[in-house]
Order: structure tokens, then sequence, then C-alpha cells
């Protein structure tokens, strides 16, 4: 940590910066410098373990304080815990790897992956003997409108953390296993002294085990997971929609030193249909039929899900008016009844009438002056009356 350079730089902040400025600020940075998603590059690893400790200090309003008041030598002052994390002068900082979990909702399997961001930020639960559950998985999975009908099966590809086959997920070279963590002599915690106060918290080096790696698988580096991509083949049921959460339990990342593997969860984006829109079990069409078949009625043949159905068509249809077709929408996810199909009926005007056609429809006009044909267009210039001379009869 150099002491040149202020926290605030470091983050990129103002030194009048909110809580959350210094959140959003810390969040950004520690992406773009974590060591997952930069393999091998020890500036980005320094980078990151610099935003940590700016971030340390000034995410918390008393230590903010002792920085703002007294600078570097509020900390190099500090008591003499051990070193959990790294040791600015005699101030103990926690593992970088710890608060990007905290800031990133507590998961990472122990590792702080890169993926926790990028997938779900799923959990991460730790048991006394160093044992650590894996993180929670997110997949979004988009498919056809037909598909979330009739259900269908996906193969899928995840990138994965998961426990490295060497070594099981312990950390540990063969022939090798845990040690006391000297800097917490295997207590799980450690003491930070200032002025007459002493303050005890989880120790930063063991995460509160109190054993540490005796010896580094060299495969995983100690870490006890290594990344890897596994295909999986998903069952997708009938009636699914856009934001249904599928969870396929134990695909989520390894777990460490005997935890238990994490869960994956699919979440499904129906793409949207050139016919028909969905309302949740209920179906909806619109159907174009022609002036006549409006006027007459008939029947016409419509699509549904389930294939090409007969509709009746009353006489004097209306554009708009919308007809039921009872249990032809979509199935239910929990197997009850299906929804409804609703068909919206379009009037289409014909256009481009040949001479014959013409003359028919000024006949038809002609017919249909006597009141009553239209009873809404006399209804309504029965109310304009008054804003507008239409005279005594239509012409």
């Amino acid at each position: 940590m150099s002491e040149g350079r202020e926290y605030y730089e470091i983050l990129g902040v103002a030194k009048g910066a909110s809580q959350e400025e210094i959140k959003k600020a810390y969040r950004k940075l520690a992406i773009k410098y974590h060591p997952d998603k930069n393999p091998g590059d020890k500036s980005a690893e320094e980078k990151f373990k610099e935003l940590s400790q700016a971030y340390e200090v000034l995410s918390d309003p008393q230590k903010r304080a002792q920085y703002d008041q007294f600078g570097h030598d509020a900390f190099t002052r500090a008591g003499r815990g051990g070193g959990g994390g790294g040791r600015y002068g005699g101030f103990e900082f926690h593992d970088p790897f710890d608060i990007f979990r905290e800031v990133f909702g507590n998961g990472g399997g122990g590792t702080g992956s890169i993926f926790e961001e990028l997938f779900s930020g799923g959990r991460a639960r730790h048991s006394s003997n160093g044992a650590t559950d894996g993180s929670d998985l997110r997949f979004d999975l988009s498919i056809d409108f037909e598909e979330s009908v009739f259900g269908t099966e996906k193969k899928i590809r995840i990138p994965r953390m998961e426990s490295c086959p060497d070594c099981n997920g312990s950390g540990c070279a063969k022939g090798s296993g845990m040690k006391t963590c000297p800097s917490c002599g295997g207590r799980g915690q450690t003491s930070i002294s200032q002025g007459f106060f002493s303050l005890r918290q989880t120790c930063g080096v063991c995460g509160g085990s109190g054993q540490i790696v005796e010896k580094s698988c060299p495969t995983c580096s100690g870490r006890g997971l290594v990344r890897k991509e596994k295909t999986l083949k998903i069952h997708i049921p009938p009636g699914v929609d856009t934001g249904s959460r599928l969870r396929i339990a134990g695909e989520g990342e390894g777990g460490l030193r005997g935890g238990s593997a994490g869960d994956l969860y699919v979440i499904i984006h129906v793409h949207p249909h050139e016919i028909f829109k969905r309302d949740g079990q209920d179906i909806i069409c619109e159907l174009p039929i022609d002036f006549s078949t409006a006027a007459l009625g008939g029947v016409v043949e419509v699509p549904t899900v389930t294939g090409k159905t007969k509709l009746r068509i009353p006489d004097g249809t209306q554009n708009g008016s919308v007809l039921r077709l009872k249990a032809k929408g979509m199935p239910s996810l929990k197997g009850g009844q299906r929804g409804d199909q609703y068909v919206k009926i379009f009037i289409e005007v014909p256009t481009r009438l040949n001479s014959r056609q013409k003359e028919l429809l000024r006949q038809f006009a002609d017919a249909s002056k006597d009141a009553g044909s239209h009873p809404m267009i006399d209804s309504f210039i029965e109310k304009a009356k008054k804003f507008f001379s239409f005279g005594e009869s239509r012409s």
C-alpha cells in the first residue's frame, strides 16, 4: 500500500463523497481489477488490494473520521493485531476477497469469484471446520413461444467454479493438510487495540476456522476451486412464461472442504410470437375478416396453439369485438385447466375495387339510407347536432 496515494484518490471519489458513492466506486473498480478477471496480472491484483483497503476505511464512519483527521497515521499507530489480509503499519486489514463478498451479496464459495457478480451473487455458508457451501448461479435462457406451450428440453453450457479434482476442494497439496492459523493461533478471531478499547473480529486469514492450508494444491493454487464449463440438459415444463425460474439442485458452484455445491437457477425468457399474445394463462389473437362476413355472419378458421379450429362469427359483428374459445389457451404449470383464447375481430375494408364491386356497394349504400341500418352512426349524429348542423337526415 502506497502511503503517497490517498484512499479517496484510489477510489476516484471526492472527500465529501457519500457512502453510496464510495460503495458504487468500489463495486465498479473491484470488478475491473478482480484477480479472476485478470489472471496472472500482478498489477491488477495489487490494485484490487488497494481498493479493498481504501473501501474498508472509507465505508466505516468511525475509521473514515480518523482517516480524515489524521491520515495514514491513524492506522500506522493502530494496535498490534495479527495480519488478516495484510497489514499497513500496525493496522490489520481484512482479506480483500471477504470485503468483495460482503459488498456483492455474501457469495463466492470462499473465493470471491467474479462469477458472483456476473451470475447471481448466491449464498456461501461457512462452518466452524472451514467447510463452505458453493454459491448459487443464474442462467438466462431464451425459448420460442411454442416451446413455452408444449415444453421442451435444452442443452446449456454453464461456466462455473468447481471443487478441485486433485484436492477435493481442500486446497491442500497431496500429502499435506491443514495447519493452525498463525494469525489467530487457531482461535478464529483476532484483536485490535485502539487506545483503551480492544475489539475482536473474525480472523481475515483463516476466515474464522482457525486453520489454513499447509501446502497449496498446485492445480488450484490453494483455492480449492477450478474454473470449468459443464453441459446440462434442462427440462422446460409446459406453461412457463418470461420470468419463470427453474431450480436445478447442486449444479451451482462447488463447495470447499466438504461444503455442498450451490444450486443453478434458470430464468426463462419467451420470444414474442407473430400471431399470439399471452395474458396470464389466456392467449389473445387478432383475426382479420372481410366486411361481408362481419355483416352477414359465417364460420371462419382460427389458429390456436393446438391447431386450427372453427369459429362462428355472428351477423352484425363490429370491429374490435372479442370472441372466446374455451380451453384453447396456455397449460397451467400447476396442472390445472388450460386458459382460454380470445379472438379480437378486425374488419378489413376492401381496397382496389373494380367497377362492378363499386357499383354494387353504391347500390348497397342507397339501400341502407333508411333509419335503423346504422344505429351507432344515427346515435352519434343525434348527440352531435348541438355542435354541427347535420340536417334532419343523412345524405
